[in-house]
């Protein structure tokens, strides 16, 4: 009899009544050399043995389960089968109560309690508890990928690495979550899904005491403490903690987009970025903040959203104290400290530490406005100014005075006018030293009181700017004069 393991395909001989000869028939055939196969030459010692043999070449299976209809060439396989749809499970292990159904699932099971790994490979020294799995590691080091998918042509070391794969031409889901619905092609991903539900965080940082589902993400996470970036691109240099995060990058060299959505032909570089896109076209917002009623498309951002919240703070900045809840952020100030710009104007020499800023500037020279008043037919360059506009439609006034009740549709009208409750006056004068809340204030007082000495003022300036030459301060001068 063959007892198969639950977790492999591979057949293991076992001694039943249907495949063991007597001893004096046995005695009687080894004298005479026994059994052979003439298939593959394998000997054996009596003829039911062979007979069952054979039944690997020609395909017979005569013994058929009356329940899900599966075959097996031998009776005891039928009989351990069986087990399955009786849901019995004779072999109980005493350290965690986990049952099985088939005794050589319990031993193998027994091994992770004990450690014992009996099989060694002789390349590398890795143990295993089972000796189909040092068979297919050995795979690894020969080279051998004997698993081949004819569908795509695709090879692989290990049947299950095989399995998984196919289930991508299938669509096969077959492992289903019973508390959201979520399907998954392959058990690993449904177990680690399922830790979401539980909770459970096995894996604790030592450093700042973050917790993770996977062991593999410690591990990814723990780069981020010694700074290590093994990973650099061929092409630019640029260093990275993870992989898969340089083959990412890559990506921006070849311009490779590889992902289109079929509702607006947008393409991204990768299938999450174009999930996450596709729930605009679709309003899904699945991630839902535990502190208030908002809710996101994307857990990233949902993620940052509660740092509002928690006030939490991760990412602090090596140069000075300031603390920041998002990276981008931090990376952004660091560059304050470096005086690092490196996203430069293609009109001019102008450089930018951010790409927003950027983006922004270069409006000015293309004189692009790409956001319109849904009112009237106003453009604008920036975003911030089409929404203070559109409150001049709709009357919006949202900053709000803290001494008294008088509100403002900007915030720069509100720190003004509290100016007021407060006495500040940050406008001086250099003439006379009298101070203004409003900068209007100080230009009228110095053209009503200061006059002439401003006209010597700004005739000397002039003169020093024609003298000079310099025609972009005499630019920025008569700009300032035409103002006052």
């Amino acid at each position: 009899m063959v007892l198969k393991n639950e977790d492999s395909e591979e057949e293991k001989p076992i001694k039943t009544e249907e495949n063991t000869c007597s001893h004096t028939e046995s005695i009687s055939l080894l004298k005479r050399r026994g059994f052979t196969c003439y298939q593959c030459g394998k000997s054996f010692t009596c003829r039911k043995s062979l007979k069952i043999h054979m039944r690997i070449h020609t395909g017979e299976k005569p013994f058929t389960c009356d329940q899900c209809g599966k075959s097996f060439r031998q009776q005891g396989h039928l009989k351990e089968h069986i087990k399955i749809h009786t849901g019995e499970k004779p072999f109980t292990c005493e350290e965690c109560q986990r049952s099985f159904t088939h005794k050589r699932s319990f031993m193998v099971h027994m091994m992770i309690h004990t450690g014992e790994k009996p099989f060694t490979c002789d390349q590398c020294g890795k143990s295993f508890r089972q000796q189909w799995h040092l068979k297919e590691h050995m795979n690894i080091h020969t080279g051998e990928k004997p698993f081949t998918c004819d569908q795509c042509g695709k090879s692989f070391t290990q049947k299950k690495s095989f399995k998984d794969h196919m289930s991508i031409h299938t669509g096969e889901k077959p492992f289903t979550c019973d508390q959201c619905g979520k399907r998954f092609a392959h058990q690993g991903h449904f177990k680690e899904h399922m830790k979401i539900h539980t909770g459970e965080r096995r894996f604790t940082c030592d450093q700042c005491g973050k917790t993770f589902l996977r062991a593999s993400a410690l591990k990814i996470h723990l780069i981020v403490h010694s700074k290590e970036k093994p990973y650099s691109c061929s092409l630019c240099g640029k260093s990275f903690s993870q992989v898969k995060n340089v083959k990412l990058h890559q990506k921006t060299h070849t311009g490779e987009r590889a992902y289109v959505c079929f509702e607006c032909g947008k393409s991204f570089k990768t299938t999450v970025e174009l999930k996450v896109h596709q729930r605009i076209h679709t309003g899904e917002k699945p991630y839902k903040c535990s502190h208030c009623d908002k809710r996101f498309n994307w857990s990233g951002v949902l993620k940052t959203h509660e740092r509002i919240h928690t006030g939490e703070k991760p990412y602090k900045c090596s140069h000075c104290d300031k603390r920041f809840s998002w990276s981008g952020h931090l990376k952004t100030h660091e560059r304050i400290h470096t005086g690092e710009k490196p996203y430069k104007c293609s009109h001019c020499d102008k450089g930018f530490s951010e790409s927003r800023q950027l983006k922004r500037h270069e409006r000015i020279h293309t004189g692009e406005k790409p956001y319109k008043c849904s009112y009237c037919d106003k453009r604008f360059s920036r975003s911030v100014h089409l929404k203070t506009h559109e409150r001049t439609h709709t009357g919006e006034k949202p900053y709000k005075c803290s001494h008294c009740d008088k509100r403002f549709s900007r915030s720069a009208y509100l720190k003004t006018h509290e100016m007021i409750h407060t006495g500040e006056k940050p406008y001086h004068c250099t003439a006379c030293g009298k101070s203004f809340t409003h900068s209007s204030s100080l230009r009228r007082h110095t053209k009503n009181n200061h006059s002439v000495m401003l006209e010597k003022k700004e005739s000397e300036e002039d003169n020093h700017y024609v003298k000079t030459g310099d025609k972009t301060c005499l630019k920025v001068f008569l700009y300032l004069k035409e103002e006052t």
